[in-house]
């Protein structure tokens, strides 16, 4: 009966999370138009906090700007003053970021809608020694898992868990980290060719 209850309890808990989750996906871009050498990008809704940059075709950043305020977002760029090529705004919000390709040939911006993509971020949690982990999965990305463990003030760090995991929708997975001792863990998830570090000390 016990072990029913905490299953039920673990279930609520992960749906919450789900949940918050879903609540946090911001949308899609609202709208991009060109005039001339004149390039306006709009965002129906953004979150305080939220970036936009522009990259180049090797990922260095041209420009970067967090958002100060919540609500519509319009911003005019003149790109003239880069050279042909190909670059991509890179919108990052809370748990998802998308990528606007374009491409210039004399100051001018060319789009391809099709060529957008849309990356979910995962979503980690911490609640005493457990570590839940949630990512919707919309663009079937894997999702690494890499925890290391450094047990007091020692400098050895040892690989306590490494993983790909998977979900057709969403991806949830708990991890308990006190059985291993009391110490320094380094979480580490990859996805979409993106990183993220958590440390956490137990």
């Amino acid at each position: 009966m016990n072990n029913t209850f905490k299953n039920m309890k673990k279930g609520f808990l992960m749906l919450a999370l789900f949940g918050t989750m879903l609540s946090f996906a911001e949308g899609p871009v609202g709208g991009i138009n060109v005039e001339g050498t004149n390039t306006t990008l709009t965002l129906d809704y953004a979150k305080k906090g939220s970036a936009v940059s522009i990259k180049d075709s090797y990922g260095a950043v041209l420009y970067s700007e967090t958002i100060s305020t919540t609500g519509k977002y319009n911003k005019n760029f003149d790109l003239s003053f880069l050279p042909d090529g190909n670059y991509l705004f890179e919108v990052d919000k809370d748990l998802e970021f998308e990528e606007i390709p374009f491409t210039l040939n004399n100051g001018v911006a060319h789009f391809n809608k099709s060529q957008e993509k849309l990356f979910y971020k995962p979503y980690l949690r911490v609640s005493d020694d457990l570590v839940y982990i949630n990512k919707l999965n919309l663009d079937n990305k894997n999702l690494t898992v890499n925890i290391y463990y450094t047990k007091g003030n020692s400098m050895n760090q040892e690989l306590l868990v490494s993983e790909i995991l998977t979900g057709d929708s969403k991806i949830e997975k708990v991890y308990k980290l006190a059985e291993n001792g009391h110490g320094t863990y380094k979480i580490v998830l990859g996805s979409g060719g993106r990183f993220t570090e958590t440390k956490i000390k137990i």
